[in-house]
């Protein structure tokens, strides 16, 4: 067995290890709880608002929405935020210490929060299942359909979210570069409205980036065929959806671990002293 291979199965045993704590931890599981009880809030208050010229309910067109932009903003702040408070704590000083350790961190890391993401969708779905009778029309291809897209949007966003992360000097500098940029691309990616109602320049940057097709993805697992009219050239496009995802994906896990094997570099008990005074410092 090569030792990328065996490092990598280390990652995955590690990210489940960390997800079962995460989902036992009362800290992680309280927002959690609240993050799913906002969403479920919203759908109930929706169900029975109808949308002009549509027979389905508002929270229909929402779910998709909402399921999309928490996919895009776990992948890409969760990664960074939660990247820039390992290398403050020294997680990523002892990961630095194992051969190919940082490949294996990313690798559970990408694992863990993958996981706990898909939880959260499928905690979000069986609400709307309950509060939405047209939910349970799909079938089983729709649900694989949001299934792939799903894993496939976590790949393409996570390993950028890790690389913004090892950028940045601290987990608040990581919330502060990562939101401000995910409100502007879902403002412009037709998360919430219809992209075909923006000019035809924004809807060609909308379509650059994952987000735009993490929510076009999910829309054509949940929602009904004739929905699509709405959508650029009037179709779903999984063929176009698969390929860019798949393109971020690939760059992403190509991109992430030379850039956080350099950032181990430079990282020592020195350094981490140095920012712990810092923050100490600025802390009242």
């Amino acid at each position: 067995m090569s030792p990328t291979v065996h490092t990598a199965r280390l990652g995955l045993a590690r990210g489940w290890t960390e997800t079962r704590h995460s989902l036992t931890n009362p800290q992680d599981l309280g927002w959690n709880v609240f993050v799913v009880t906002v969403f479920v809030v919203v759908l109930l208050l929706q169900r029975n608002a109808r949308v002009d010229g549509s027979a389905l309910p508002l929270a229909m067109l929402t779910l998709p929405s909402i399921l999309g932009m928490w996919v895009a903003f776990a992948g890409y702040s969760g990664a960074a935020g939660t990247l820039a408070a390992e290398r403050e704590d020294g997680t990523l000083l002892r990961a630095k210490a194992v051969p190919q350790g940082m490949v294996g961190y990313l690798v559970g890391r990408i694992v863990s929060l993958s996981l706990i993401t898909l939880f959260m969708l499928v905690i979000i779905l069986v609400a709307g299942l309950l509060l939405l009778p047209d939910l349970a029309t799909a079938g089983g291809s729709d649900w694989l359909v949001l299934l792939w897209v799903a894993t496939l949007g976590l790949l393409a966003t996570l390993p950028w979210g890790a690389v913004i992360g090892s950028l940045v000097r601290s987990p608040n500098s990581a919330f502060g570069l990562t939101m401000l940029p995910l409100i502007a691309l879902t403002a412009i990616s037709g998360i919430f409205y219809p992209i075909s109602a923006l000019p035809g320049w924004v809807q060609g940057v909308a379509q650059v980036f994952p987000i735009y097709w993490l929510g076009l993805g999910i829309r054509s697992a949940l929602l009904p065929d004739a929905a699509a009219v709405l959508e650029i050239s009037g179709s779903w496009r999984h063929l176009e959806t698969a390929a860019v995802l798949g393109a971020w994906a690939v760059a992403g896990l190509l991109v992430a671990p030379p850039v956080l094997r350099r950032m181990a570099r430079r990282e020592s008990g020195s350094t981490m002293e140095a920012r712990r005074q810092q923050h100490l410092q600025r802390t009242p």
